[in-house]
């Protein structure tokens, strides 16, 4: 069972076909405001929240929430295997991220730019519930999910580095996988091997890098405007 901490989390699961089994307010009228102003399409399926207090919110949560919002769903079977191949938008690879709001807040920018999907090498959980709560949750957009290595992974590997070529010229396929380092750590020698090409993003002499997020934005944005071109 997952929590969707939050409205907007809940505006989204359920725009992306996240089936609730329930889900609960603080305060109905303060909700449905927020439904009227934020998420007029989905105003019917608000109104079967049931409202509670904010004692039963919190032994229901775990904590409060800024909008008295959450819902209570279950994680989706995901298929990472056959996010490996046959894409034909870029897979978002992640090389053992540490920054659970990080990892969320790629989801969101992933989901936006029409990835084809978000995968993780190590041992942090992408369906985390602060990772969840950093994409807005958006993991109901896209494929979400952790692979064991880049071994299996199909398709050409543009590996973000420093030392790459500039991404400026170069055309990404819409069967990329996109490899991005940790934040502290950079790309793991194995994926470092398996990639095809480096490719480093434009930056600012004596700037040493950029959010892990502001990384993927940039790269998809940079493979989206491709697109457009062609």
């Amino acid at each position: 069972m997952i929590v969707l901490e939050g409205f907007h989390v809940v505006k989204h699961a359920l725009r992306f076909g996240a089936e609730l089994d329930s889900f609960i307010t603080t305060s109905r009228a303060s909700m449905m405001g927020l439904a009227a102003s934020h998420a007029p399409d989905l105003l019917e399926q608000f109104e079967a929240a049931r409202e509670v207090s904010g004692e039963e919110f919190v032994r229901l949560v775990g904590k409060k929430h800024p909008t008295g919002v959450a819902g209570f769903t279950r994680k989706p079977d995901v298929d990472v295997s056959g996010l490996l191949a046959g894409r034909t938008s870029p897979l978002v690879l992640l090389d053992n991220p540490r920054n659970l709001g990080n990892l969320g807040a790629v989801i969101r920018v992933a989901a936006g730019l029409g990835a084809g999907g978000v995968v993780s090498v190590g041992d942090v959980d992408p369906w985390h519930p602060n990772v969840l709560r950093g994409s807005a949750g958006l993991h109901f957009a896209l494929p979400v999910g952790r692979v064991d290595g880049v071994g299996g992974v199909r398709g050409p590997v543009f590996a973000l580095d420093a030392d790459g070529e500039d991404i400026g010229g170069v055309r990404i396929p819409g069967d990329a996988v996109l490899a991005f380092g940790s934040e502290r750590h950079g790309l793991s020698g194995a994926v470092r091997e398996r990639a095809d090409r480096l490719v480093s993003l434009p930056m600012r002499p004596l700037v040493s890098s950029y959010n892990l997020t502001t990384s993927v934005a940039m790269a998809l944005y940079h493979w989206e405007l491709f697109q457009r071109a062609s």
